[in-house]
């Protein structure tokens, strides 16, 4: 058996990765995270058989120390790092809280790890967000130019990574994928929130017309990437994982429309664009697909219809959810 700590257990991605783990019955697991774990509908992986799974309840922000005893207890051959103050728009509310747990937090665990001999592969999910604008060809080598306090954070905690990589041989690779998708996301993201509008005869506003590009990509295409790279990366590396093409979050919302019956225009409201939000945000990912073999697996056209189904099959339970970002340091 494989022992894989994943951080950041109770947000989409890892809890993606963990049900994409469980199912391949040969990795024994420990899930991290400061709150306590979701109910099934947010986390794919509770109708797994769980004995090789085990959780523990952690704020990388002040119990560092607690977190260190429970992984020597464990002593995992790998640590997939999702934990982070991740939305954009609020980060220019609290922009503090974000350089806490994405540089100061993220700076702490990894001078903690650097010197523990158990660990094979430290694998950090970053973000293309740390590029700003993505336009033309953007490769893993491209120079970060960060627009919100969110960018900004992601892209100095990768900073402050990469100098235990170089100064301790910190055995750790980085991971940038683009906009994930799927059943059991946060409710308030663009495709599932666009759902629940519609079926609840609401106007989904859409921020500066739509037109923003992004790269939409499935959340079970994302996890297997990111166990090829925790498998096989190369060390000191990053790795880009992204669909072949951007779409505006107009086509998205239309596509979502069509589907449900709805004409574009009765569905939405036009709001002013988010501060900071970039224009475009597509990135090469041939990288990955060379050296280890990913490619997309899940269509756009499957994938939405899954979150579709999901809420269709769960509304009653996701009615009684909160909508909005609801923030905690």
């Amino acid at each position: 058996m494989k022992k894989v700590a994943v951080i950041g257990s109770n947000s989409f991605s890892g809890s993606d990765f963990i049900d994409l783990l469980l199912s391949l019955e040969n990795y024994e697991v420990l899930g991290v995270t400061r709150s306590k774990e979701k109910e099934e509908l947010f986390l794919p992986y509770k109708k797994r058989d769980l004995r090789n799974y085990s959780f523990f309840q952690c704020n990388l922000n002040d119990e560092i120390e607690e977190l260190e005893d429970r992984l020597d207890t464990f002593k995992p051959d790998y640590i997939v790092n999702f934990a982070a103050q991740s939305e954009v728009a609020p980060s220019w509310d609290n922009p503090h809280h974000w350089y806490q747990t994405n540089v100061v937090a993220l700076t702490k665990l990894v001078n903690m790890l650097k010197d523990k001999k158990y660990l094979k592969k430290y694998v950090h999910i970053s973000s293309p967000e740390v590029y700003g604008t993505c336009v033309g060809t953007v490769t893993e080598n491209h120079p970060v130019n960060p627009t919100t306090p969110y960018a900004a954070s992601k892209a100095a905690g990768d900073l402050s990574l990469f100098t235990f990589y170089k100064n301790f041989n910190f055995p750790m690779v980085m991971i940038r994928a683009t906009n994930v998708y799927g059943a059991h996301q946060q409710l308030f993201k663009i495709i599932p929130r666009s759902v629940i509008y519609i079926k609840q005869n609401r106007l989904i506003p859409l921020h500066g017309g739509g037109n923003a590009v992004k790269s939409y990509i499935h959340i079970r295409d994302v996890s297997n990437g990111e166990l090829l790279v925790m498998e096989k990366g190369t060390i000191g590396d990053i790795y880009h994982i992204s669909p072949d093409n951007g779409i505006s979050v107009k086509e998205v919302v239309t596509n979502i429309c069509d589907r449900l019956n709805i004409p574009f225009r009765n569905a939405v409201n036009i709001v002013e664009e988010r501060l900071g939000q970039d224009k475009a945000y597509v990135i090469d990912s041939s990288k990955i697909r060379k050296e280890l073999n990913w490619k997309a697996q899940i269509s756009f056209k499957d994938g939405v219809q899954s979150v579709i189904t999901w809420i269709e099959e769960n509304f009653q339970k996701i009615q009684n959810e909160p909508l909005e970002y609801v923030h905690k340091e």
